[in-house]
């Protein structure tokens, strides 16, 4: 697991007894700057530098102390608000909708909203920058004498035809600590008739379960993973590895929405703003944001594809007895031995 455990008070107030556990922080910008913006976030570093780079390009007097952690930390530190965090990032949208639900996040009216789609936002409140596809990566080693599957019943077949191949070869989120993990599951369930028969298969042959997408990633790519579950396309497709293949299923491709949004105890909540009609501008105006990945769905057709919509529908799986009910569910489907 990659997880390099800082504690904030080390950041923030040296003299206060609390910590919140996070897998990685960088500083970004001049130490003198005006203005430094807290970003908490669930992206990787790698994978949002480039944009906050082209921020700090137009606004040279900002400075950034981009801070990550999971999602399940991410909600438990904004809900317990230890800290004062002025944008919050995360791929879990059901747990971002939640915060906004309740109450954590100031209204926000971007210059350009306009032109901002339907889909993207939700109550001027949360906006999504992001459109990353849950996919399958397979091992071109591993696949060389294989068909590669381009939905889950095809995946179906392959495992249970080639059992020798896949056992103990296979990975995907633990839904159980992983935020994304779960909304995909879920997801899943909701719009495949396969999801559970997959799961099952999945689990007869003891897959790895993981947190994060890049870790899976690393095990295809090492060749210790033959195949990767709901892997974000995102990061696949930043490998740019000729040991992998992504694929998109066709029966139905779910694709989340990163989204951010201003906390109500942001200590610069105009500075944030600002960075937010950045991020839309990028992405939505001029096309030319470096972590939209939205390219990536070039591959299969808008029918195809079951993009998650912001809004209080997401909180439907957070209800406690169906969330236990669906760890049941899950759990006696892939852990089997």
């Amino acid at each position: 697991m990659r997880y390099v455990y800082i504690t904030l008070f080390l950041i923030f107030a040296p003299l206060q007894a609390f910590s919140l556990d996070i897998e990685n922080s960088k500083f970004f910008g001049k130490s003198d700057a005006e203005v430094k913006i807290q970003i908490l976030s669930t992206a990787d570093i790698d994978f949002f530098a480039p944009m906050i780079n082209l921020f700090l390009e137009e606004y040279p007097n900002f400075a950034i102390n981009y801070i990550v952690a999971s999602s399940a930390e991410l909600f438990k530190e904004i809900k317990n608000e230890d800290h004062k965090f002025d944008l919050v990032i995360s791929s879990a949208m059901d747990l971002q909708t939640k915060l906004v639900n309740d109450g954590y996040a100031v209204t926000h009216f971007p210059k350009i909203n306009n032109t901002i789609p339907d889909w993207s936002t939700w109550n001027n409140r949360v906006f999504a920058f992001t459109q990353e596809p849950a996919a399958i990566v397979v091992s071109n080693k591993v696949f060389k004498d294989l068909p590669k599957p381009n939905n889950r019943q095809e995946v179906i077949s392959l495992l249970r035809n080639n059992s020798s191949i896949f056992e103990e070869r296979l990975g995907t989120y633990d839904v159980r600590t992983s935020g994304l993990g779960y909304l995909f599951a879920t997801q899943d369930a909701r719009a495949s008739e396969t999801y559970w028969r997959l799961t099952e298969v999945m689990g007869s042959l003891n897959t790895k379960l993981y947190c994060c997408s890049s870790d899976m990633i690393d095990a295809v790519e090492s060749g210790e993973l033959a195949l990767a579950y709901n892997v974000l396309g995102s990061y696949a497709l930043g490998r740019e590895s000729d040991k992998f293949t992504i694929i998109l299923p066709e029966d139905s491709t779910t694709v989340m929405l990163r989204s951010i949004f201003i906390t109500t105890n942001a200590e610069h909540p105009n500075e944030a703003g600002i960075f937010i009609d950045h991020l839309l501008r990028k992405t939505y105006i001029e096309k030319s944001s470096p972590i939209s990945s939205s390219e990536i769905l070039t591959s299969t057709t808008n029918s195809n594809l079951n993009r998650i919509r912001l809004g209080t529908g997401l909180l439907v799986y957070l209800d406690q007895l169906k969330y236990r009910s669906f760890l049941r569910e899950w759990e006696n489907s892939i852990l089997q031995n």
